[in-house]
């Protein structure tokens, strides 16, 4: 995977060169590639996730046909939110919260991690605050977690593993700060993968590895789901 940077205005956009074709000089990529009314307009939105931010699912086309597309815009939640629904205090463009998930996301994807393909950032300065967006490739036939559980679809084998993937992370350094039962996905295959690293970094070993696993303890509570926790528990603590 090979990164890298393209500004046009007050914009500045970070992707993956190997997926975007850069030949030309300059990528198939632009501002209006991080608008969801491009889409719209184009007719290429095929559906959409729920959560803050309203997450869209894309058919990008050519070039990259064969694949479909996440666009996540960054959205506040809690009492901030009323002051700024999307907008953050600018403090240098790799500092920006788009920039620094994609990066992470490539480190991990390059580590062979089950997380998805980083696409591109898109980050938009308005003087000392800036917008951005985020896109990944879509895991095709993936639903989340709290899905199957709800569905009675995961069985004890399944959560060993969704344990065994979590324990995967830990050992490569990351602090996944929101590890809840909506952000491991299961795709067909029964494969688990992890999304949604905004805020997450790498880390030396500590107690922030209890606390991710305490973190989607909560989360399967919320879901009913407490009793799985002990075969994630169990997988996590497997011999590698």
């Amino acid at each position: 995977m090979r990164l890298a940077t393209y500004r046009t205005g007050k914009v500045f956009i970070l992707y993956d060169a190997d997926s975007l074709c850069d030949a030309s000089g300059a990528p198939q990529i632009g501002p209006s590639t991080f608008d969801p009314d491009h889409w719209r307009r184009a007719g290429r939105v095929i559906g959409e996730a729920p959560g803050r931010g309203a997450s869209l699912f894309l058919a990008p086309g050519p070039p990259v046909a064969n694949t479909e597309w996440v666009l996540r815009p960054y959205r506040r939640g809690g009492l901030v939110a009323r002051l700024s629904e999307s907008r953050y205090l600018w403090t240098g463009v790799e500092r920006t919260r788009a920039f620094r998930e994609l990066r992470l996301t490539a480190e991990l994807f390059t580590l062979d991690l089950p997380v998805p393909r980083p696409v591109a950032a898109g980050v938009t300065r308005h003087g000392l605050t800036y917008q951005a967006a985020l896109i990944t490739a879509r895991i095709l036939g993936a639903r989340a977690l709290a899905e199957r559980l709800a569905s009675g679809e995961a069985d004890a084998g399944l959560l060993r593993e969704v344990g065994r993937t979590v324990r995967r992370f830990h050992d490569a350094g990351l602090d996944h700060v929101d590890l809840n039962a909506r952000n491991l996905l299961i795709d067909h295959e029964d494969r688990v993968w992890l999304i949604d690293l905004d805020r997450c970094r790498r880390r030396r070993p500590g107690p922030w590895r209890q606390a991710n696993l305490d973190r989607l303890a909560r989360s399967l509570a919320k879901f009913e789901a407490e009793p799985a926790m002990a075969d994630i528990r169990q997988g996590y603590t497997a011999p590698a």
